[in-house]
Protein backbone atom coordinates (compact mmCIF):
# COMPACT_ATOMS: atom_id res chain seq x y z
CA UNK A 1 0.00 0.00 0.00
CA UNK A 2 1.54 3.68 -0.57
CA UNK A 3 2.25 5.85 2.30
CA UNK A 4 -0.62 8.25 1.64
CA UNK A 5 -3.07 5.86 1.38
CA UNK A 6 -1.71 3.99 4.63
CA UNK A 7 -1.53 7.92 6.48
CA UNK A 8 -5.14 8.29 5.15
CA UNK A 9 -6.37 5.32 6.84
CA UNK A 10 -4.06 5.36 10.25
CA UNK A 11 -5.47 8.85 10.47
CA UNK A 12 -8.94 8.52 10.03
CA UNK A 13 -8.76 5.63 12.61
CA UNK A 14 -5.93 7.21 15.41
CA UNK A 15 -5.64 10.95 14.13
CA UNK A 16 -2.85 12.73 12.25
CA UNK A 17 -0.06 12.11 15.08
CA UNK A 18 -0.58 8.99 15.89
CA UNK A 19 -0.61 8.08 12.21
CA UNK A 20 2.77 9.73 11.73
CA UNK A 21 4.35 7.87 14.17
CA UNK A 22 3.40 4.90 13.40
CA UNK A 23 4.12 5.19 9.54
CA UNK A 24 7.87 6.23 10.37
CA UNK A 25 8.39 3.15 12.25
CA UNK A 26 7.60 1.34 9.15
CA UNK A 27 9.12 0.41 6.66
CA UNK A 28 7.05 -1.48 4.91
CA UNK A 29 2.92 -1.03 4.69
CA UNK A 30 1.11 -4.51 3.65
CA UNK A 31 -2.59 -3.67 3.20
CA UNK A 32 -3.73 -6.06 6.02
CA UNK A 33 -1.61 -4.92 8.36
CA UNK A 34 -2.62 -1.25 7.93
CA UNK A 35 -6.33 -2.38 8.33
CA UNK A 36 -5.01 -4.38 11.50
CA UNK A 37 -3.39 -1.38 12.66
CA UNK A 38 -6.27 1.11 11.98
CA UNK A 39 -8.65 -1.46 14.15
CA UNK A 40 -6.38 -1.01 16.91
CA UNK A 41 -6.39 2.47 17.06
CA UNK A 42 -10.06 2.42 17.23
CA UNK A 43 -9.99 0.16 19.95
CA UNK A 44 -7.91 2.56 21.62
CA UNK A 45 -4.47 0.69 21.77
CA UNK A 46 -2.09 3.22 22.56
CA UNK A 47 0.72 3.95 19.83
CA UNK A 48 3.53 2.69 22.02
CA UNK A 49 1.59 -0.76 22.30
CA UNK A 50 1.63 -0.81 18.20
CA UNK A 51 5.16 0.17 17.58
CA UNK A 52 6.54 -1.54 20.83
CA UNK A 53 8.60 1.81 21.81
CA UNK A 54 8.37 4.92 23.80
CA UNK A 55 10.57 7.35 24.40
CA UNK A 56 11.18 8.46 27.99
CA UNK A 57 13.80 10.92 29.24
CA UNK A 58 15.63 11.30 25.48
CA UNK A 59 16.15 7.26 25.55
CA UNK A 60 14.05 4.53 23.75
CA UNK A 61 12.35 1.64 26.09
CA UNK A 62 10.65 -1.39 24.26
CA UNK A 63 7.06 -2.10 25.41
CA UNK A 64 3.78 -4.37 25.08
CA UNK A 65 1.29 -5.67 26.75
CA UNK A 66 3.51 -7.01 29.73
CA UNK A 67 4.84 -3.91 30.70
CA UNK A 68 3.37 -0.43 31.45
CA UNK A 69 4.31 2.55 29.01
CA UNK A 70 6.71 5.22 30.55
CA UNK A 71 4.94 7.83 31.07
CA UNK A 72 5.97 11.88 31.61
CA UNK A 73 4.56 12.18 35.16
CA UNK A 74 7.34 9.28 36.06
CA UNK A 75 9.97 11.68 34.79
CA UNK A 76 9.77 13.69 37.68
CA UNK A 77 11.07 10.78 39.89
CA UNK A 78 13.91 11.02 37.32
CA UNK A 79 14.83 14.98 38.04
CA UNK A 80 13.81 14.27 41.37
CA UNK A 81 17.07 11.76 41.85
CA UNK A 82 19.06 13.56 39.05
CA UNK A 83 18.95 17.13 41.22
CA UNK A 84 19.36 15.30 44.67
CA UNK A 85 21.66 13.15 44.50
CA UNK A 86 24.23 13.68 41.86
CA UNK A 87 27.26 14.72 44.14
CA UNK A 88 27.51 10.93 44.45
CA UNK A 89 28.76 9.60 41.20
CA UNK A 90 28.80 6.17 42.10
CA UNK A 91 25.27 5.77 43.18
CA UNK A 92 23.98 2.89 44.07
CA UNK A 93 20.35 2.01 43.23
CA UNK A 94 17.66 -0.39 43.62
CA UNK A 95 14.00 -0.03 41.65
CA UNK A 96 10.86 -1.74 42.79
CA UNK A 97 8.75 -2.87 40.10
CA UNK A 98 11.24 -1.67 37.46
CA UNK A 99 8.53 -2.31 34.47
CA UNK A 100 10.60 -1.44 31.43
CA UNK A 101 13.31 -0.21 33.30
CA UNK A 102 13.01 3.01 32.15
CA UNK A 103 13.81 4.91 35.71
CA UNK A 104 16.76 3.20 36.54
CA UNK A 105 17.88 3.54 33.42
CA UNK A 106 17.16 6.82 32.63
CA UNK A 107 19.29 8.02 36.13
CA UNK A 108 21.93 5.77 35.54
CA UNK A 109 22.22 7.09 32.16
CA UNK A 110 22.98 10.32 33.51
CA UNK A 111 25.23 9.62 36.69
CA UNK A 112 28.58 8.61 35.43
CA UNK A 113 29.59 5.02 37.39
CA UNK A 114 25.91 5.12 39.05
CA UNK A 115 24.94 1.31 39.12
CA UNK A 116 21.84 -0.81 40.69
CA UNK A 117 19.47 -3.60 40.67
CA UNK A 118 16.46 -3.61 39.39
CA UNK A 119 13.56 -6.01 40.45
CA UNK A 120 9.99 -6.93 39.01
CA UNK A 121 7.76 -9.62 40.22
CA UNK A 122 6.61 -10.40 36.69
CA UNK A 123 9.13 -12.55 34.66
CA UNK A 124 7.64 -11.00 31.36
CA UNK A 125 8.79 -7.49 32.79
CA UNK A 126 11.68 -8.84 33.56
CA UNK A 127 12.79 -10.20 30.25
CA UNK A 128 11.46 -6.69 28.54
CA UNK A 129 13.96 -4.52 31.12
CA UNK A 130 16.75 -7.18 30.77
CA UNK A 131 16.10 -5.73 27.07
CA UNK A 132 16.62 -2.43 27.69
CA UNK A 133 19.28 -2.18 29.43
CA UNK A 134 20.90 -3.83 26.74
CA UNK A 135 19.79 -1.98 24.38
CA UNK A 136 21.34 1.06 26.12
CA UNK A 137 24.57 -0.68 26.62
CA UNK A 138 24.07 -0.67 30.62
CA UNK A 139 23.65 -4.20 31.14
CA UNK A 140 27.28 -4.25 33.20
CA UNK A 141 25.50 -1.78 35.80
CA UNK A 142 22.19 -2.74 36.08
CA UNK A 143 20.90 -6.14 37.36
CA UNK A 144 17.33 -7.05 36.53
CA UNK A 145 16.64 -9.31 39.14
CA UNK A 146 12.88 -11.52 39.67
CA UNK A 147 11.48 -10.60 43.03
CA UNK A 148 8.38 -8.50 44.53
CA UNK A 149 8.34 -5.96 47.17
CA UNK A 150 8.25 -7.98 50.06
CA UNK A 151 10.84 -10.53 48.89
CA UNK A 152 12.81 -11.62 52.09
CA UNK A 153 16.13 -11.67 49.54
CA UNK A 154 19.30 -9.68 50.18
CA UNK A 155 19.80 -7.25 47.16
CA UNK A 156 21.92 -5.83 49.27
CA UNK A 157 22.33 -2.01 50.35
CA UNK A 158 21.88 1.27 48.59
CA UNK A 159 22.13 4.66 48.28
CA UNK A 160 18.50 5.06 46.95
CA UNK A 161 15.63 3.28 46.19
CA UNK A 162 13.39 4.05 43.67
CA UNK A 163 9.67 2.83 42.74
CA UNK A 164 6.69 3.90 40.96
CA UNK A 165 4.46 1.28 42.57
CA UNK A 166 0.95 0.17 41.33
CA UNK A 167 -1.56 2.80 43.05
CA UNK A 168 -5.01 2.89 41.21
CA UNK A 169 -7.97 2.22 42.53
CA UNK A 170 -9.50 -0.50 40.30
CA UNK A 171 -12.81 1.40 38.49
CA UNK A 172 -11.23 4.60 39.15
CA UNK A 173 -13.19 6.53 36.20
CA UNK A 174 -10.04 9.08 35.63
CA UNK A 175 -8.05 6.26 33.92
CA UNK A 176 -8.25 6.78 30.14
CA UNK A 177 -9.01 4.18 28.03
CA UNK A 178 -5.35 3.62 26.70
CA UNK A 179 -4.55 1.64 30.41
CA UNK A 180 -6.90 -1.08 29.79
CA UNK A 181 -4.02 -2.33 27.59
CA UNK A 182 -1.18 -2.55 30.59
CA UNK A 183 -0.72 -4.97 33.02
CA UNK A 184 -3.29 -4.75 35.95
CA UNK A 185 -0.85 -5.91 38.43
CA UNK A 186 1.10 -2.18 37.09
CA UNK A 187 -1.74 -0.22 37.74
CA UNK A 188 -4.21 -1.33 40.50
CA UNK A 189 -3.93 -1.92 44.31
CA UNK A 190 -5.74 -2.78 47.07
CA UNK A 191 -6.81 -0.65 50.29
CA UNK A 192 -7.52 2.03 48.06
CA UNK A 193 -4.16 2.43 45.94
CA UNK A 194 -1.80 2.59 49.14
CA UNK A 195 -1.38 -1.51 49.99
CA UNK A 196 2.27 -1.19 47.72
CA UNK A 197 3.23 1.93 49.62
CA UNK A 198 2.50 -0.57 52.95
CA UNK A 199 4.89 -3.26 51.55
CA UNK A 200 7.48 -0.97 50.76
CA UNK A 201 7.24 1.31 54.19
CA UNK A 202 7.68 -1.87 55.98
CA UNK A 203 10.30 -3.80 54.26
CA UNK A 204 12.42 -1.40 52.27
CA UNK A 205 15.00 0.00 55.02
CA UNK A 206 17.06 -3.40 54.84
CA UNK A 207 18.06 -2.85 51.62
CA UNK A 208 18.90 1.64 52.36
CA UNK A 209 21.95 2.37 53.89
CA UNK A 210 21.89 4.64 56.72
CA UNK A 211 22.11 7.99 54.94
CA UNK A 212 20.15 6.58 52.11
CA UNK A 213 16.49 8.15 50.84
CA UNK A 214 13.24 6.77 48.46
CA UNK A 215 11.65 8.62 46.08
CA UNK A 216 8.21 7.04 45.26
CA UNK A 217 6.07 8.05 42.19
CA UNK A 218 2.57 8.57 43.91
CA UNK A 219 -0.99 8.94 42.50
CA UNK A 220 -3.48 12.45 43.10
CA UNK A 221 -4.45 13.02 46.51
CA UNK A 222 -2.34 10.21 48.12
CA UNK A 223 0.26 12.08 49.72
CA UNK A 224 -0.76 12.76 52.97
CA UNK A 225 -2.19 8.53 53.63
CA UNK A 226 1.71 7.94 52.42
CA UNK A 227 3.55 10.16 54.29
CA UNK A 228 1.61 8.99 57.18
CA UNK A 229 2.38 5.00 56.00
CA UNK A 230 5.61 5.52 56.06
CA UNK A 231 5.86 7.96 59.14
CA UNK A 232 3.98 5.03 61.17
CA UNK A 233 7.07 2.98 60.05
CA UNK A 234 9.67 4.80 60.99
CA UNK A 235 10.91 6.82 58.14
CA UNK A 236 11.62 10.98 57.81
CA UNK A 237 10.02 12.86 55.01
CA UNK A 238 12.14 14.72 52.96
CA UNK A 239 10.84 16.46 50.33
CA UNK A 240 7.95 16.22 47.91
CA UNK A 241 7.95 17.07 43.80
CA UNK A 242 5.74 18.31 41.61
CA UNK A 243 4.97 17.47 37.78
CA UNK A 244 4.51 19.72 34.70
CA UNK A 245 0.94 20.15 35.61
CA UNK A 246 2.01 21.11 39.28
CA UNK A 247 0.32 18.06 40.69
CA UNK A 248 2.29 16.43 43.88
CA UNK A 249 3.81 13.82 41.72
CA UNK A 250 7.35 12.35 44.28
CA UNK A 251 7.40 11.72 47.68
CA UNK A 252 10.78 11.49 49.49
CA UNK A 253 11.84 9.97 53.07
CA UNK A 254 14.86 9.08 54.30
CA UNK A 255 15.95 5.93 57.01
Amino acid sequence: MKTNQAFEILKNAGGIRAARIIIQNRKNLPFFWVLYTARKLRHNVPVAKIIHEKWFYGLPFYTNKWTLDPRPDSETLVEAVLKNETHNEKLNILDLGTGTGCLIASIVKNIPNAHGVAIDKSRHAVNIAKRNVNNLELKNRIKIMHASFSSKKNFGKFDVIISNPPYIVRNDKRVDDGACHDPAMALYAKNNGLAAYEIIAKNAKRWLQPNGKIYLEIGVDQGLDIREIFAKQGWAFFKSFNDLSNIERILCFSK
